[in-house]
């Protein structure tokens, strides 16, 4: 099971995915702002990477091994910018640590390959829509390890580091899902959390990593600013005709 596997299924998952989801259209306000905010590394680390925004609540990203990420409405409406990019790097950095290759393959193994001739093929075996759906929810259900999840959120503090932004914003961003997973929000976020455990721990660990490299301040979050303009108009009043 190559990379290039990974790939292929990933890709087929993500397309059934987008086809079951409200994808918000190119002149939306959210893709605007992740066009803006993401679109400058759509290669980032090597990887080809393409994003849209899911019109969902639930608050939530994801990545792929095809460098697909989807980003869900109601995760960009609680976080700034900075935040924002914290948490895609997140998920970035599962792609090129090949953790999102292995929950491909897993996923795969667990819904794909009916019997040991197919589990001891070569060849991936073409799946069925049904199998397609599950492996997309499984996917989205996927838990990695403590060992990965750490080395994502070091990708993370790495990749805001080396853009020149606000590291701070890693600390941010976790604290923001654990007060969500405690509060009353926390059917929103039980999916991402359920994968992304510790947040508190983790938001300390990126705290300590800012402290070490001397940049660590308390995070101001940004304040939302309106690219959108008001549209309403002026009534437009006839000219009198010259007599």
């Amino acid at each position: 099971f190559t990379d290039a596997d990974a790939a292929a299924l990933s890709k087929q998952a993500v397309d059934k995915m987008d086809t079951e989801n409200t994808v918000a259209g190119p002149k939306d306000p959210y893709s605007v702002r992740l066009n803006k905010v993401f679109g400058k590394h759509s290669a980032e680390d090597g990887l080809s990477l393409n994003y849209k925004v899911y019109l969902v609540k639930d608050v939530n990203a994801f990545a792929t091994a095809d460098g697909s990420v989807r980003v869900f409405s109601g995760l960009m409406d609680i976080m700034d910018d900075n935040e924002l990019l914290a948490v895609i790097g997140h998920e970035i950095g599962h792609v090129a640590n090949h953790d999102s290759r292995d929950a491909m393959k897993a996923a795969y193994q667990k819904e794909a390959l009916i019997d040991a001739a197919a589990s001891q093929s070569d060849k991936v075996a073409a799946v069925t829509d049904g199998q397609l759906g599950k492996i997309a929810n499984a996917l989205l259900d996927s838990k990695h390890s403590r060992k990965q999840e750490s080395e994502a959120d070091m990708f993370s503090y790495d990749f805001m580091k080396r853009n020149g932004y606000n590291v701070n914003a890693v600390e941010s961003a976790f604290l923001i899902l654990a007060k969500m997973s405690e509060g009353q929000d926390s059917s929103f976020i039980t999916k991402m959390m359920s994968s992304h455990p510790d947040a508190k721990e983790r938001a300390e660990k990126a705290k300590e990593r800012a402290e070490t490299d001397g940049l660590y301040k308390p995070y101001i979050k940004q304040t939302a600013k309106t690219t959108t303009k008001k549209t309403t108009t002026k009534k437009k009043t006839p000219k009198k005709k010259k007599k």
